[in-house]
């Protein structure tokens, strides 16, 4: 049954009522992969679906909704995150295989679920060792790596809408494309069914370590960064890849405070350790208007920025930047 809406409540009383963990002004920047960003307003660990959607039934209008996963591709900016942000954590993370195929929480980090994939037999999950981040987050971006994506393997998805109410959608349903998927507005991933193939468990372990071995030899990983930048543009729009275009432009090393382009894979941006979200957002800005002077190419933001700029900082960003 659906939880009962109650408009009437205040945020800080709705909040009361959840069994999960909630923060006030609770620090962002120590768990984000970037380790940057200002604090969430309110930060709400819901123990479960059911947690989820009392929280969600009882939101009063107008509060302001996020949701983080790994928080592995995203710049949190300094002024930190108004409203509620959602974080899913133990109550997401169950994982379970069937005769062909995986069905794993929100919550669930990748890499996880691919090792769960690879000692079940099942084959066609094993690009999911490549991606840093949990299963909700791939879903909500159709992400993708080594030649497959999410799109290839979904079967279905439950979401938690902003109502309250816990919906299923088939892959079709979702306008699943290259990084993106169709949402409902405000809903919140919840589990996931991925198709696999049967395989030997020694051959489909095999693949996934030689996608480690090639991700740790060309990819920055042992760094403070958020993984691919920009989106690989179309090829209506040029038949290189963003790394390509980032490199003619002569962008690799170039830096802004303490952020810096990767040299190892110059579509990665680096946290040296002293770097602002805005010292990185505003590199990912000077990145995108060298590579259109050079190609004409505009590059597309693969990485999420969520929040407000700080008030110091807010006049160094672009206008189309806002949130």
């Amino acid at each position: 049954m659906m939880p009962a809406r109650r408009p009437d409540l205040g945020l800080a009383e709705s909040l009361g009522l959840l069994r999960g963990r909630v923060q006030a002004g609770a620090a962002l920047a120590p768990t984000a992969w970037f380790r940057v960003g200002g604090p969430a307003e309110w930060l709400v660990r819901p123990a479960d679906v059911a947690d989820l959607r009392a929280l969600l039934a009882a939101l009063p209008d107008g509060v302001p909704l996020r949701v983080l996963g790994a928080a592995s591709n995203v710049i949190i900016r300094d002024g930190g995150l108004a409203g509620v942000t959602v974080r899913l954590a133990r109550g997401f993370g169950t994982i379970a295989a069937d005769a062909d195929g995986i069905v794993a929480g929100a919550g669930a980090l990748d890499a996880t679920v691919a090792e769960h994939a690879a000692a079940a037999g099942l084959a066609g999950l094993e690009f999911l060792s490549g991606i840093p981040g949990t299963i909700g987050g791939a879903v909500a971006m159709n992400a993708g790596a080594y030649g497959a994506d999410i799109a290839a393997v979904l079967d279905w998805a439950e979401l938690v809408l902003r109502d309250g109410r816990v919906i299923r959608l088939r892959a079709a349903e979702l306008g699943l494309t290259y990084r993106h998927a169709s949402l409902p507005p405000d809903a919140i991933v919840v589990r996931a069914r991925l198709a696999g193939r049967r395989d030997e468990p020694a051959a489909i372990a095999a693949r996934m370590a030689e996608i480690r071995a090639r991700r740790e030899t060309t990819q920055p990983v042992r760094a403070r960064t958020g993984g691919s930048t920009f989106r690989n543009p179309g090829p209506e729009q040029s038949g290189h890849k963003a790394w390509e275009l980032i490199a003619a432009a002569g962008c690799r090393g170039l830096s802004r405070g303490g952020a810096v382009v990767s040299d190892l894979h110059c579509n990665f941006l680096i946290n040296t350790g002293g770097a602002t979200a805005a010292d990185l957002e505003g590199l990912g800005e000077e990145v995108r208007r060298r590579v259109h002077a050079m190609s004409g190419v505009r590059l597309e933001w693969e990485i999420r920025r969520l929040g407000t700029p700080h008030p110091g900082l807010a006049g160094t960003l672009p206008r189309e930047s806002a949130p």
